[in-house]
């Protein structure tokens, strides 16, 4: 169902866009808080705010340029929606005033071939080098167009209580049109985006909400029942569940975080997946106490990295705008500092898995590389040699996930191992 297209309803979008352009908060949480303290919103009214201030945090530096002077809340948004949502002047015509039209009709003639690199991709100039330098200026606009739709959604079945043949005929029953996901073996991509969280599968536990490429990680590290395993940074915990199912609900998993509030909000996951081989643990930095007991116990240690999240741009957008290249080179120390201590938990013979949802080099394959040269005990094993044992053709030495390559989000993975 549309949204009925009003002035009132232009002016939320207006208010909304105007809290995010501050970028003092996640996009998710401004516009969530927002619906929140506006519950006259009907559906249909929301969709329409968040998919218009999210074209323009997608656009934001090819619709300033095409907006012309004075650059304003509500040129962005006509712009948005004529340039990246596709309407046209008829659609617009209920909220256009004065001489708007002719404005708008310039703006979506103007060429965005004419526009430099960096902002026909809608990125910022650092980000831009950066882009090129790695994948090449072809390749880097590919890359950001792709980053500049939004995210499919994807399922992760559990198989502690379901299998996906299971759940797929499920959906169909109920009227939700999904397909196996193309990579993960346990993967399911929807092809619409359903309100799924009264569904009864979801509240049994039957699935989770999870990108296939995340998915993909939990494969690197290859569990085995009865296995002494960490998510060294479980956050909410998505790879956590993944790894316990893999277990078979054996043996010991720690989830690991230094967030209070992330792992609060593994508990309600934690509760329907039926697992009970999790052993959530707060930590006050990488050399805690509870880390250091495990020196030299673990079989497999998974490190997903902080990072900048850049490989995530098709659900947030904003951080594009957020990160600076001060803000990378804090993030690269911290990633170096995880991987040194993560590392230390390592049995011999056992596996150590690097991980991020980052496209940039300086936080993947420049950490990884570094702590090989310092850390003759441990090899890189071929990711593609290990996900081919589970039916993922997937090249490469690392694992590299690219949207506009594999439709997923950007990851970057590297196994490490301890030799025995």
């Amino acid at each position: 169902m549309k949204a009925r297209f009003t002035p009132a309803l232009f002016a939320h979008a207006e208010a909304v866009l105007g809290q995010l352009l501050r970028f003092e908060h996640p996009a998710d949480a401004v516009v969530s808080r927002y619906f929140r303290e506006h519950r006259q919103l009907g559906h249909a009214d929301r969709a329409f705010v968040a998919e218009t201030v999210f074209a323009v945090l997608r656009r934001r530096r090819s619709l300033e340029a095409r907006c012309g002077e004075p650059v304003t809340l509500r040129r962005l948004l006509l712009a948005a929606l004529a340039i990246a949502r596709g309407w046209s002047q008829r659609e617009l015509a209920p909220v256009l005033k004065g001489n708007e039209e002719e404005w708008l009709a310039g703006v979506k003639a103007s060429r965005e071939e004419e526009l430099p690199p960096a902002v026909r991709c809608d990125v910022p100039d650092w980000l831009y080098v950066r882009l090129e330098a790695q994948y090449g200026g072809d390749e880097s606009l590919l890359l950001a167009r792709a980053m500049n739709q939004s995210a499919p959604l994807d399922l992760r079945v559990n198989t502690l209580k379901s299998e996906r043949d299971g759940v797929l005929k499920q959906l169909a029953a109920d009227g939700i049109a999904a397909d196996p996901a193309p990579l993960s073996p346990i993967g399911i991509r929807l092809r619409d985006k359903p309100a799924l969280a009264k569904h009864p599968l979801f509240l049994d536990g039957a699935f989770e909400v999870q990108d296939e490429g995340s998915q993909l990680l939990g494969y690197l590290v290859e569990p085995k029942r009865g296995e002494m395993v960490v998510d060294f940074c479980a956050g909410a915990g998505g790879k956590t569940l993944l790894l316990g199912a893999m277990m078979k609900n054996t043996g010991r998993l720690y989830a690991f975080d230094v967030s209070d509030k992330r792992l609060t909000n593994l508990k309600p996951r934690l509760a329907r997946s039926g697992l009970s081989n999790v052993h959530p643990g707060r930590i006050e930095h990488e050399r805690d106490m509870k880390v250091k007991r495990l020196a030299g116990k673990a079989d497999r240690v998974l490190v997903d990295a902080p990072c900048s999240g850049l490989g995530t741009l098709r659900r947030n957008p904003d951080l594009k705008w957020r990160q600076d290249e001060k803000s990378v080179a804090e993030l690269n120390a911290k990633q170096a500092s995880i991987l040194e201590a993560a590392a230390t938990l390592v049995k011999l013979g056992g596996r150590l898995v690097y991980a991020t949802c980052s496209l940039l080099r300086e936080e993947n394959e420049a950490i990884v590389e570094a702590f090989l040269a310092k850390h003759e005990g441990f090899v890189l094993v071929p990711a593609s040699g290990v996900l081919a044992r589970h039916g993922i053709a997937l090249e490469g030495d690392m694992l590299r996930l690219l949207p506009h390559r594999h439709n997923t989000d950007g990851f970057f993975a590297a196994v490490l191992e301890r030799k025995a």
